[in-house]
């Protein structure tokens, strides 16, 4: 059993890094003013796929499309995080409608693979491991794009994806953390070969000259461009129904998985309603079940009970309730989130005042409460990107698409230059558990693209990737700007906690009773301290603090304020 208090075998960095220059307006430890344009903006986790989207706007295309061109270009320039072998989910303000829509683009498992046909494949195993076939569900990224596309696009999807396409087959200089992912994962795949039933595909679209490409040495990926360009020209039935679903048929019969074109011609994203609440008289949405979006909404309704900008920012009383809240919230999580055409979740309940009020009563100030589980609930029965860009016409969009773990399950088909996600190891194999593993089910997902709306109108997109830091990342965010005054950059630039090591969706049970807290060294000596001394496991932060996007609109002057994350390669730009 893990004992409160600071990690014996890490230390704390109590001062900044020398060298660092002082800047002369706004907070010392923002990276960067925001950005402010007026017609057009857009923010990713690579500069020059935020080029990308900027081009498109100005070519006349919508945020839309300037989102699709900018994931297309990621699926390249990012692949230890995104690609067209994972999934999608978005939210849209449509300027037209004056409403808010959700997307769902995520895959199913295989229809032809029983409980029991995956039990015996895992043997002793108790989780879906993270690599190879069995955790592979069928990519809903390319289906998510043409649902956007249809409804929302203006320029043909040729030319939306040409600048993907030409990026894959010219080249591009690598930047500096995808060059540390891309090294940190292969070694990861070199250690759990054994789970791998084909690795050499990953070898030769990823790797130059046997190594993983390093910062600055110009990488490309032919296949990749081939395959965008079946896309570009045959639409989604070229994925789903067409050769490329014929080739990931034949790959999976070849090597001895489970999916096969059925699966692919079957599938289908879903339109979805965004669900809200809201905060100190700002909106905020998320998307619902079978992503853990809500748990950032429970998490906010918690926190309305506290005066957190009397705590102060940063303070050892607003950085407690913050955790405790999010360990109330996550507990339910684990109990109560799936696929909703499985289980019908609690989600009106579990955002609600009165529950939140029965789970606020569980937060001591004084110390943490190790004694909480999932609430009672009266049940009916029934590594990631993230972008967001904005138009002329006031349209703005916040997308979210992964692989899920890593790279994703270190399977890449023949000739196709993309890798398989692995978002399968998220289901459970408790019969009880409503994320229970079945033929053709969604598994329980982490990526959640957030919305926020004021008087009526939009106010910003945003969100932060990075598995469950995503819930607990989106309150701090907007904690820091709506109880602590901090502008769109500034709220992403501030130091973060997360807390882990909680029970799981998948059925893991807590590893301690309290969980991990990580905080980054912009936490204050003092402030560790007293965590510790209320109960909390403190530890120094090792990289999980998310990555940040966002753009806000200005209520007043109708200008766009971007922001990009400092921890990733990222940028924001507008015109």
């Amino acid at each position: 059993m893990a004992k409160p208090g600071l990690a014996a075998d890490k230390q704390f960095k109590d001062t900044a890094a020398p060298g660092g220059g002082d800047r002369y307006t706004g907070e010392p430890f923002a990276t960067r003013a925001p950005v402010i344009a007026m017609h057009g903006m857009a923010a990713t986790a690579q500069p020059l796929a935020t080029m990308v989207a900027i081009d498109i706007l100005k070519k006349g295309g919508s945020a839309v499309d300037a989102a699709i061109a900018a994931n297309a270009t990621l699926g390249l320039m990012e692949s230890p995080s995104c690609g067209i072998g994972g999934d999608l989910f978005a939210i849209v303000w449509d300027p037209k409608t004056r409403k808010l829509v959700g997307l769902n683009a995520s895959g199913r498992s295989p229809m032809g693979r029983t409980l029991a046909q995956l039990k015996a494949k895992l043997g002793d195993k108790k989780l879906i491991p993270p690599l190879g076939s069995l955790p592979v569900t069928v990519p809903g990224a390319v289906d998510g794009w043409f649902e956007l596309h249809d409804r929302f696009g203006k320029l043909p999807m040729d030319q939306v994806l040409a600048p993907a396409i030409a990026y894959a087959r010219e080249g591009f200089p690598v930047s500096q953390l995808v060059a540390y992912y891309l090294e940190r994962n292969f070694k990861a795949f070199n250690k759990n070969r054994d789970l791998i039933e084909e690795f050499d595909n990953a070898k030769h679209t990823f790797l130059i000259d046997g190594h993983t490409p390093r910062q600055g040495e110009v990488f490309r990926n032919p296949d990749l461009a081939h395959t965008y360009e079946l896309i570009a020209k045959g639409g989604r039935d070229a994925f789903y129904k067409g050769q490329i679903a014929k080739t990931i048929d034949a790959y999976f019969r070849r090597i001895g998985g489970d999916l096969r074109y059925e699966d692919f011609a079957d599938h289908k994203s879903e339109w979805v309603d965004p669900v809200g609440v809201n905060y100190r008289g700002y909106d905020v949405y998320e998307l619902p079940p079978n992503t853990q979006g809500v748990a950032a909404l429970e998490m906010l309704k918690i926190l309305a009970g506290f005066d957190l900008k009397k705590m102060g920012r940063g303070s050892a009383d607003a950085l407690h309730v913050m955790v405790e809240a999010k360990r109330l919230a996550f507990e339910d999580l684990a109990k109560y989130f799936a696929d909703p055409a499985f289980y019908n979740a609690p989600t009106k309940t579990l955002i609600s005042d009165a529950y939140a009020a029965q789970r606020r009563a569980l937060i001591h100030l004084d110390r943490v409460n190790a004694d909480i589980g999932p609430g009672e609930v009266k049940l009916s029965q029934g590594d990631t990107t993230y972008l967001t860009a904005a138009d002329k016409d006031g349209m703005m969009i916040s997308l979210i698409q992964s692989n899920y773990r890593g790279m994703g399950s270190g399977l890449v088909a023949d000739g196709l230059g993309f890798m398989f996600q692995d978002r399968g190891e998220l289901f459970n194999l408790d019969p009880a558990h409503p994320n229970l593993y079945a033929p053709g089910k969604r598994p329980f997902h982490t990526i959640i693209p957030a919305f926020v709306m004021k008087d009526g109108k939009p106010y910003m997109s945003f969100g932060v990737m990075g598995g469950d830091m995503q819930p607990q990342g989106h309150v701090q965010v907007l904690v820091n700007m709506i109880d602590f005054g901090l502008n769109v950059q500034e709220a992403g630039d501030a130091a973060r906690f997360r807390h882990y090591n909680g029970p799981e969706p998948t059925g893991e049970p807590a590893k301690s009773p309290t969980g991990t807290l990580q905080l980054e060294s912009g936490i204050s000596p003092d402030v560790r301290a007293e965590l510790s001394r209320r109960g909390h496991t403190v530890e120094p932060g090792d990289g999980g603090f998310g990555g940040y996007q966002a753009i806000m609109r200005d209520p007043q002057t109708g200008a766009y304020w971007g922001a990009s994350e400092m921890r990733k390669d990222g940028a924001a730009m507008g015109y």
